[in-house]
């Protein structure tokens, strides 16, 4: 390859987890080739709420950037997601898990959640949560990692599970990461951005001190603002507020209460919904709403009289704009985290979306010469990813049979997206799922969700009917058995914390 053609110098502008994820995960893979460079103010500060994953982040923080988990653990004041707990969305008093992993164990051709629809419909089944591993464990407070002795196609032989950490301490645990393997930190406010006049690329960005960072490669790490893609380059943003119409968080850490829960609360409140995350230090809460239909204040209120314990801070207020840029990379910068767009923390999506940002950009690293296929495609790729995570998050505030505020009135009957729509029509019928491509919520999540939400099939998969009723009951009933006993086995979560991943005191 042509040496002169090779990016030789990247910038990264902003820090916090997009940041240092960004700068550990480039000077991994680029950094023998390029100089990776951080450039962020420690008076300006990081948002560093999202404290909740999904189970992609075991392969980026293993697979990716070879963390030791227990280390991880202890240096974030780690603990164990299972999955989510959804309290009442679709009526007040339900409540159901929407857990990592899978649903039973297929037959044949046929999902799992088929042959169980069958037997639910005739009464002959208990509820859908029975049948997952996660969804067993999470109300039991248990935990324990994969079996690898399990029989081959054991739900129990590879447990999927995300974490639960403080997002400003991986940030750190991730710059000395990156610091190690070359990243250099420069401390600075960015006061201009100069570009080149005839093609509008970024050349260099100046400090308040004076300082010039240049660069041929920027990452936009730099929050809501966008200081790159879209102040100095006005990319431009799509907004999906009327589909998504939470725009502001009230954010707040309690003292947390023991046994630490391996799962992550979602409870929905009458303008929006509260989290209730539990770290080992303490457990972090907040309240996401719809400023059209509660004011500050009362969402403040509504937030502190719904603690476990007792409040260790101020709430502290957000404001946003569920959506994405027009383009996520833009001349030869590229947006990562918030700057490219926010899908509010309802599936803890956030930190996937950077992470896949990354994974994407490594995949489609470009030359000095910026091929513009590369940016194209990754824009393709990266909006596709954005659209089907919002489907996903719709869902869950459109299925409702709620009507006892203003809020939820609107949430029920907004019109939906087309690609929604049909995912719903389709499962209403007979139950019926298909991955859209390279979706990031596979079959299992949908199911859960749908089902959790009220939303019955009608029917179920004509091949069902072709294994015996009797025998039909045997597969579904000893799959419940099985996990029920191996789930009592497993140690409590608490204990397991104690014994490999035990954080010091802050």
């Amino acid at each position: 390859m042509n040496q002169h053609n090779r990016i030789s110098k990247i910038t990264i502008v902003g820090g916090g987890s997009a940041g240092w994820m960004a700068a550990a995960a480039l000077a991994t893979y680029r950094g023998k080739g390029a100089s990776v460079r951080l450039v962020e103010s420690e008076e300006i500060g990081i948002v560093g709420v999202g404290e909740a994953s999904v189970p992609h982040i075991r392969l980026f923080n293993g697979q990716m950037l070879g963390i030791d988990e227990a280390e991880f653990m202890k240096r974030t004041q780690g603990t164990i997601k299972l999955g989510i707990e959804f309290k009442d969305w679709s009526r007040i008093g339900d409540s159901y898990i929407h857990g990592f992993g899978t649903i039973g164990r297929s037959v044949g051709p046929l999902p799992f959640h088929q042959f169980w629809l069958k037997l639910f419909q005739s009464g002959r089944a208990a509820p859908i949560g029975e049948y997952s591993p996660q969804t067993v464990m999470a109300p039991q407070g248990k935990f324990a990692p994969g079996d690898r002795r399990a029989a081959q196609g054991s739900p129990l032989a590879d447990i999927a599970y995300a974490y639960h950490f403080d997002a400003s301490l991986y940030a750190r645990f991730l710059r000395e990461l990156g610091e190690q393997r070359g990243v250099q930190r420069i401390e600075g406010k960015i006061v201009g951005v100069k570009q080149r006049a005839d093609d509008g690329f970024i050349e260099s960005v100046t400090l308040e001190s004076g300082q010039v960072v240049d660069g041929e490669l920027f990452i936009d790490c730099s929050g809501f603002r966008g200081l790159l893609i879209e102040q100095t380059l006005k990319t431009g943003y799509v907004d999906w507020s009327h589909w998504l119409p939470c725009d502001r968080a009230m954010a707040v850490p309690c003292e947390g209460v023991a046994p630490i829960a391996p799962y992550t609360r979602s409870t929905a409140r009458t303008a929006g919904w509260q989290w209730r995350i539990p770290l080992q230090h303490r457990t972090g809460n907040g309240y996401v709403y719809s400023s059209r239909h509660i004011s500050d204040d009362e969402a403040a209120a509504t937030l502190l009289a719904n603690l476990d314990g007792k409040a260790l801070a101020e709430p502290r207020a957000l404001r946003f704009t569920t959506g994405m840029r027009q383009k996520f990379w833009n001349r030869n910068v590229v947006a990562l985290g918030l700057a490219s767009g926010f899908l509010e923390p309802l599936e803890s999506t956030s930190i996937y979306l950077a992470q896949s940002g990354i994974t994407r950009l490594l995949g489609l690293f470009p030359k000095r010469d910026f091929n513009p296929l590369l940016a194209e495609r990754f824009n393709r790729e990266s909006a596709f990813e954005y659209e089907r995570v919002r489907d996903f998050l719709i869902l869950h505030y459109n299925a409702t049979e709620r009507n006892d505020s203003p809020f939820w009135d609107y949430c029920r009957t907004m019109p939906v997206p087309d690609s929604l729509r049909e995912t719903v029509d389709l499962f209403r019928c007979d139950g019926r799922y298909f991955r859209n491509g390279e979706d990031f919520f596979a079959l299992p999540s949908w199911v859960q969700v749908m089902l959790g939400q009220r939303i019955m099939p009608q029917g179920y998969h004509p091949i069902v009917d072709d294994m015996p009723e009797e025998k039909l009951v045997d597969v579904v009933e000893s799959m419940r058995a099985m996990l029920a006993n191996a789930v009592d086995a497993m140690p409590v979560h608490q204990d397991w914390i104690e014994r490999h991943w035990k954080a010091a005191a802050p």
